[in-house]
């Protein structure tokens, strides 16, 4: 059986076709002249500017059966996290046995409301769970709806929103041969096995609260006292490191699969604490919250980030399986801002995973599942890596 080739590709050149050309090529190598079953290409903005002529010389590029692409503030590829001046990033995957559709999702006004219109991939509910790559614009696509919707039908997702577009309009994704402006494009891929990953870049403070009253986002109640209260008794137990971490923003970690006997890395879904209020002492958060969950705060910190990504790299290891490529969608409040130093997850997964080709971009959002849900993060690491040699 011919085995997976993957390949990545990364130029820093400002010249739109030398860039295209250098980031392809290099992809391309690895493949031994085998045809691209899929691709995916990420470039900064000013690389949009004529996006017809971009689309052109990639599918001239690449010759391959689908592509699926997104502008990007900041691309990865090559062990490099490439978070100033222009880039284009190439991932170039040869998958036997590999059966990938490719799609453009819009959403259009539907009596008093809205749809998301298109063709839609096909329900596979009651079937083995089929990954499918979500690229986003993040103004005119109900992102958490689209994702929802397909783990309804039986698909896992991961991807992330398009950035450095600053306006309505601003963003491009790639589908094929076709630039568009607006809504989601999905690549699904089935008849092969593939792993994904989400690395949260918190630290768990305090203990874990069950919500005793809620409405919507807001949470009356913990463990049965006010919500604003146990928040002040968290805060309060603090040392100053800690406490310093907690000034710049608070996260509320919701449990999504109760079903355990305790809770660590992968068991929550991460929410910004959008408002404490002292009068009605109940605290806002960016979910819907539900009587009976469990709730603990976190704190963003980099040591924390950089040890879960490392954890979640290392689980893909279990098993003794290799992974022959992948792809990586990384929050932009990652990166330098965050750790320090360049090029840190990135780095992080060739490192563990060995030097598999790994391309990917800074997104405005990131998707990827936790438990048996698709959701949205923020500040995540989200990964999908083909599992090589293996297939369904």
């Amino acid at each position: 059986m011919t085995r997976q080739l993957v390949g990545h590709g990364l130029s820093v050149d400002a010249d739109t076709p030398r860039a295209v050309r250098e980031a392809c090529r290099q992809a391309l190598e690895p493949l031994q002249g085998n045809r691209v079953t899929l691709a995916a290409v990420f470039a900064t903005p000013s690389h949009w500017i004529d996006s017809d002529d971009l689309a052109r010389l990639i599918c001239a590029e690449l010759n391959a059966d689908h592509v699926i692409g997104s502008m990007s503030e900041a691309v990865i590829a090559r062990g490099r996290e490439l978070e100033q001046g222009p880039g284009v990033a190439v991932l170039a995957a040869h998958l036997p046995g590999a059966i990938v559709t490719t799609r453009h999702l819009r959403v259009a006004r539907s009596g008093d409301g809205f749809e998301i219109v298109g063709a839609k991939p096909p329900s596979r509910t009651g079937q083995a769970r089929t990954p499918a790559i979500v690229m986003s614009d993040p103004f005119s696509m109900d992102a958490e709806r689209l994702i929802r919707e397909l783990g309804d039908d039986g698909y896992v997702t991961v991807g992330g929103l398009c950035s450095g577009g600053r306006v309505p309009g601003a963003h491009r994704l790639l589908v094929d041969e076709r630039v568009v402006t607006g809504g989601a494009v999905i690549a699904t891929i089935d008849g092969i096995r593939t792993r994904t990953l989400v690395s949260h870049g918190c630290a768990p403070i305090g203990p874990e609260m069950v919500i005793t009253d809620a409405t919507r986002e807001v949470v009356h109640s913990l463990a049965g006292r006010p919500a604003f209260d146990r928040l002040q008794e968290v805060i309060a137990a603090l040392g100053p490191e800690e406490r310093a971490l907690a000034a710049g923003g608070l996260l509320a970690g919701l449990v999504i699969n109760e079903n355990r006997p305790e809770y660590g890395r992968g068991d929550y879904l991460m929410r910004a604490v959008l408002g404490a209020d002292r009068e009605s002492r109940n605290v806002s958060i960016g979910e819907r919250a539900r009587v009976g969950q469990t709730l603990r705060f976190h704190v963003r910190d980099a040591a924390s980030a950089a040890d879960d990504l490392r954890q979640a790299l290392e689980a893909c290891h279990e098993d003794g399986l290799a992974m022959s490529g992948g792809l990586l969608f990384n929050c932009n409040g990652r990166g330098q801002q965050l750790f320090g130093g360049p090029d840190h997850d990135a780095a992080l997964a060739q490192r563990i995973l060995g030097p598999i080709p790994v391309a990917g971009m800074f997104c405005n959002g990131e998707i990827g599942p936790v438990g048996q849900g698709n959701f949205l993060h923020g500040f995540t690491a989200t990964m999908l890596l083909f599992e090589e040699g293996t297939s369904r």
